[in-house]
């Protein structure tokens, strides 16, 4: 599948603190380790509706992370995924009259167009569950074979399912007790009633042919992948396993982080999927989340066609914690659209004070967890002691730009 346009990062003299992160399966802030090559995996969208700003604020954070990578002399090999076959697409299909395939392949169109205009780095590896699934007909016969996966009792729909206690490690990566783990397995795409199943959390690898959905064919007999075994088998095949950050929205610890290591865990005998589980906040509108139930999504590429600049989204979202759940509100653009304007006159102007320690000031606060609110507020102090009093570096004001844009992905020349 093809990714987006990739967009030329500017170089910027010196380099950061390493960086440090929340892993959620250790609860704690703790540093990053990667070798010469940073590898990542960020669970991509599933193209009914694309792409909200609850989408954009996790690439966005995961942008962050990549050029933060780049800054301190990584090559870095990002796998995002595309989940072009699943229950929400072939509902939408459904509703609207037409082709799922379609309509799979225009939400995506759309979600690139949006990735472009948001300026986030592309991934290298960029897979659809279509293309993969192959891939993932070969892991789901590791797991049967492992013993780590059955076949339900069932003539008609001989669906394949991963035993919850495959691994010995289940539930690290959450840390969610029993109850927790049955709420939102229920609630975000689990089945815990389908007779046959052997315990009720045992989540689906591989869907029997049902009447008017696709399949492929199998050892299995006729189906298509689950949701949790697409990603295991796309990162276990791009960057293997062990690789730096498993990232999303917090809605996706449980079950789908949490199911997707313990797939990849239960054939390769790690301990360890991935060496850090990043989570993101969700984004509200009027005190909710933004969810399709709640039809309350701002699309991306509406603002775009309303006239907002992408690097004011960009900063919007960045205003809060990436770890926070966050109201995105009418103030929060109008402060954004603020920040950009004060800072493209900053880096217009043809000399000011020497901008080095606040560019040190951005690394350090990004690096730690990514602040981004000291990161801005750093900025912030030095666009506007630089526009009210000037200097006499010429050189700062592009230097200013450049580490603007090279970390933050906000273009202001």
């Amino acid at each position: 599948m093809l990714s987006w346009s990739d967009v030329a990062i500017p170089s910027v003299p010196g380099e950061g603190p390493p960086l440090r992160l929340f892993d959620t399966a250790d609860r704690a802030v703790r540093p990053v380790t990667p070798g010469a090559t940073a590898t990542m995996y960020v669970c991509g969208i599933t193209p009914y509706d694309a792409t909200h700003l609850g989408h954009a604020a996790t690439y966005l954070t995961f942008d962050l992370v990549n050029r933060i990578w780049r800054d301190n002399g990584h090559v870095v090999h990002y796998v995002q995924n595309v989940t072009d076959v699943d229950d929400p697409l072939f509902e939408r299909a459904a509703r609207d009259g037409e082709d799922w395939v379609v309509l799979g392949m225009r939400e995506t169109a759309l979600f690139r167009e949006d990735m472009e205009a948001l300026r986030v780095l592309p991934p290298r590896d960029y897979i659809g569950a279509v293309e993969s699934v192959g891939e993932v007909i070969e892991l789901v016969e590791k797991l049967v074979a492992s013993g780590a996966a059955y076949v339900v009792d069932d003539e008609q729909y001989p669906d394949v399912y991963f035993r919850v206690d495959a691994t010995e490690q289940f539930g690290y990566e959450s840390g969610y007790d029993h109850a927790t783990m049955a709420q939102f397995f229920a609630e975000r795409g689990g089945d815990p009633d389908r007779p046959g199943k052997r315990n009720p959390l045992d989540a689906l690898l591989w869907r029997a042919q049902r009447p008017d959905e696709p399949s492929w064919p199998s050892p299995f007999g006729d189906g298509r992948p689950g949701w949790h075994i697409e990603c295991a088998a796309i990162a276990l095949n791009r960057i293997g396993s062990g690789f730096d950050v498993q990232g999303g929205g917090s809605d996706l610890i449980f079950p789908h982080h949490e199911f997707s290591a313990a797939h990849a865990e239960a054939v390769t005998g790690d301990r360890r999927f991935a060496r850090h589980y990043v989570h993101t906040g969700m984004i509200g509108l009027d005190g909710e989340k933004m969810s399709k139930s709640r039809g309350n999504l701002v699309f991306v590429s509406k603002m775009r066609g309303e006239g907002v600049d992408p690097a004011a989204i960009r900063l919007g979202l960045m205003s809060g914690h990436y770890r926070v759940d966050r109201p995105w509100t009418a103030d929060v653009l109008a402060s954004a659209e603020a920040r950009l304007e004060l800072w493209r006159q900053a880096a217009a102007l043809t000399s000011a004070s020497s901008v080095d320690d606040t560019i040190a000031r951005l690394r350090q606060h990004l690096a730690d967890d990514l602040d981004t609110p000291k990161a801005l507020a750093a900025l912030d102090a030095w666009a506007q002691f630089a526009v009210d009093r000037g200097g006499d570096d010429a050189e700062a004001p592009g230097l200013f730009a450049d580490a603007v844009d090279a970390l933050l992905g906000v273009p202001l020349r």
